[in-house]
């Protein structure tokens, strides 16, 4: 299918696909309008990453160039500080809605064996990793280098739990240790020392946004509002 920009809800992404005329919600991909109402675009997983981290993980990927024509020109530099100042629109509004964070507090969530949780951003930035257990499931959140990109990560590996942690002194920055093993972690979730050197974490889909939104659409939520100990 083929979508283009129809509009925007609440300040999220509209698209419209050009086979049935559909419109569609980006941030649950789900066709709110048209003959399509009610269905469901297949989620792709990604990472909430800079670009400067995956050009250097990535040093031969091809990036997406726009076409060119109406409508197809790059947005203002302050446009994040335009849209900032348009008023919230939805439930986040309400009296007997969470108001334990700003509205347009940056979190990053996820969602694991049907429990949704957000963890504001400037606390992982200070905690990373943050190690935590959603649905039944040992996660850790990791900040990298650049203190704007992050991923999460199982932390059960071949039924083995690991405790991450960043040693001090020991390890240079975006890599970490796991107290179980010793082994040493990078960003990618890939251990690069140690006795699983070679072994992969099992990766954790996440959404980094404001606060309102996630909450609109996970209006069961958890929010981490605590420093983080072990789990």
């Amino acid at each position: 299918m083929s979508f283009h920009l129809v509009g925007i809800n609440n300040q999220n992404f509209l698209m419209q696909d050009e086979e049935t005329g559909s419109w569609w919600q980006q941030v649950t991909g789900e066709a709110i309008h048209g003959p399509l109402r009610g269905r469901h675009l297949e989620p792709v997983f990604a990472h909430e990453i800079s670009f400067a981290l995956w050009r250097r993980e990535q040093p031969g990927g091809r990036v997406l160039r726009p076409a060119a024509g109406p409508g197809r020109n790059a947005e203002p530099a302050d446009w994040e500080d335009e849209v900032a100042r348009y008023p919230i629109v939805g439930p986040l509004a309400a009296p007997s809605r969470d108001a334990s964070l700003p509205p347009r507090a940056v979190v990053v969530g996820l969602t694991m064996g049907g429990t949704a949780k957000a963890y504001p951003f400037t606390l992982l930035v200070r905690a990373s990793p943050l190690l935590d257990l959603v649905g039944g499931v040992p996660v850790a959140l990791l900040v990298g280098e650049d203190g704007r990109s992050v991923r999460a990560f199982e932390t059960r590996l071949e039924g083995r739990l690991l405790h991450l942690f960043a040693a001090a002194g020991a390890a240079p920055a975006g890599r970490w240790i796991d107290a179980e093993t010793g082994s040493a972690w990078d960003f990618t979730g890939k251990a690069i020392g140690g006795a699983l050197a070679g072994r992969r974490l099992p990766p954790v889909p996440v959404r980094k946004e404001y606060w309102f939104n996630w909450q609109a659409y996970h209006p069961a939520t958890g929010v981490y509002t605590t420093l983080p100990g072990r789990i």
